[in-house]
């Protein structure tokens, strides 16, 4: 499911494929309490990943292809980068999980340092991110300040206390065979 090495010919579009269908799920979740369709037309931009999966017995690790999408001053969605999203962890810890993953970015600052930089989820201390799963409550007000706010449905048992840190990193060679030719975020 990630994006470490070189895509075959299907990979991009099969990943922009399955992003689509995971950001329909997601707003059609009936246990989205914070939900995600009333801040999806504020965003300027979203981090769709279809399928991270994770692992752990002690030590774990997780991780998926995502496709970036900025939004334009006129609301319109760019063609999707492509990012791999992994975090390694250690601690109290055990399970299988595998879930599908809505981060909104909520306005140009943090859209700017995704698209500028590999980007540790939770350690930029200029950017507040909220993470809401499918059986936490939350307010709308709550989201109101984030920079950030992830969604996340998930399937699978995993149960546990980690330290762990979460990179986004821009895949260019999914870039390239998407595109047929180098470009960048």
């Amino acid at each position: 499911a990630a994006c470490a090495g070189p895509p075959g010919a299907t990979g991009p579009q099969r990943l922009v494929d399955n992003s689509a269908l995971s950001v329909q799920d997601i707003l059609s979740s009936e246990n989205d309490r914070l939900n995600a369709a009333t801040l999806l037309p504020r965003a300027r931009g979203a981090v769709v990943c279809p399928r991270r999966f994770r692992a752990a017995f002690f030590a774990g690790g997780e991780g998926g292809g995502c496709v970036l999408l900025g939004r334009d001053a006129a609301g319109s969605w760019s063609s999707p980068a492509f990012y791999v999203l992994g975090s390694a962890s250690f601690g109290l810890q055990a399970g299988i999980r595998d879930s599908q993953t809505l981060i909104l970015v909520m306005n140009d600052r943090a859209l700017d340092a995704m698209i500028n930089r590999q980007f540790t989820l939770g350690a930029d201390a200029s950017l507040a991110v909220l993470h809401v799963g499918g059986a936490v409550e939350g307010a709308i007000t709550t989201a109101l300040g984030a920079d950030l706010v992830a969604f996340s449905r998930s399937r699978g048992l995993y149960a546990g206390v980690a330290l762990d840190g979460t990179v986004l990193q821009p895949q260019p060679e999914w870039d390239q065979a998407y595109y047929g030719r180098a470009v960048v975020a």
